[in-house]
């Protein structure tokens, strides 16, 4: 069983919108494999703003209905994370996009306090595991990554981590090695999807995005530039790796509060 994926490494213009989806848009037409998940990264309207009542939406405005008509026309599942507003809260949220039009959300669970993001918005409290063409996937965002116990596979619960993201150059290495790590640790593949470009505060983001699988080897990764990788994920190798090596069965029971 296979798992086509678009990872859509991109610059983003900042804090607009319409300039985003629309660029956004020119790039999945331009996908010319029929493909089963596209991934978009962290806040992926804006970048990564800490002003969410200048581009914040309520769901099922703009960007909802853009993730419609991109899931509808490529027949894939769409997902990214765009600033959504509830009332007077703001959140990082990632949306699931079915092309049927079903959707599922995760509300980003860790803020990144360096910069003030939990200030600006509401953490999440519950993760999701989505089923699609066979597969479970758990899509997290960004600063997720580096707490392993939230992003645990408890009883293999998924066979496909995501994380999206605007992570900056200069701790690079701190994400290729955290996605080796998760992989690892959780007998699964690992999809990272982040920015390049330099961001409205002056950060620079290399990208390097990758598809890492569950031994942590690294199946392809891309930096410093505008990328649309497509990788296909073989589940008949993860099954048999994990039947050879089940380590999931001494994992450490716990509760998350």
């Amino acid at each position: 069983m296979e798992l086509k994926v678009a990872l859509i490494q991109t610059n983003l213009y900042w804090e607009n919108p319409t300039a985003n989806l629309a660029s956004l848009e020119e790039k999945i037409a331009g996908i010319s494999e029929n493909v089963d998940l596209i991934v978009l990264p962290e806040m992926f309207t804006t970048g990564f703003s800490m002003s969410p009542s200048k581009v914040a939406e309520p769901m099922n405005l703009t960007t909802f209905k853009w993730m419609q008509q991109m899931a509808a026309q490529t027949k894939a599942v769409v997902t990214g994370s765009f600033v959504a507003k509830e009332g007077n809260r703001y959140f990082n949220r990632l949306l699931w996009m079915e092309p049927s039009g079903n959707f599922d959300f995760y509300d980003k669970r860790h803020l990144f306090r360096m910069a003030r993001e939990h200030e600006s918005y509401e953490a999440g409290s519950k993760r999701i595991v989505k089923e699609w063409k066979g597969w479970k996937i758990c899509p997290l965002i960004c600063y997720d990554l580096r707490f392993p116990v939230w992003s645990r596979n408890v009883a293999l619960e998924y066979d496909l981590l995501l994380y999206v993201a605007n992570w900056p150059e200069v701790r690079s290495h701190i994400w290729s090695t955290l996605l080796q790590a998760r992989a690892i640790e959780n007998l699964s593949y690992v999809i990272g999807v982040n920015r390049v470009g330099e961001d409205g505060n002056g950060i620079p983001h290399s990208g390097d995005s990758a598809v890492v699988d569950f031994k942590g080897e690294v199946l392809v990764r891309k930096s410093n530039e505008e990328s649309i990788i497509i990788h296909t994920l073989q589940k008949e190798s993860l099954s048999a790796f994990r039947e050879r090596f089940p380590a999931y069965l001494d994992a450490d029971e716990f509760l998350i509060h």
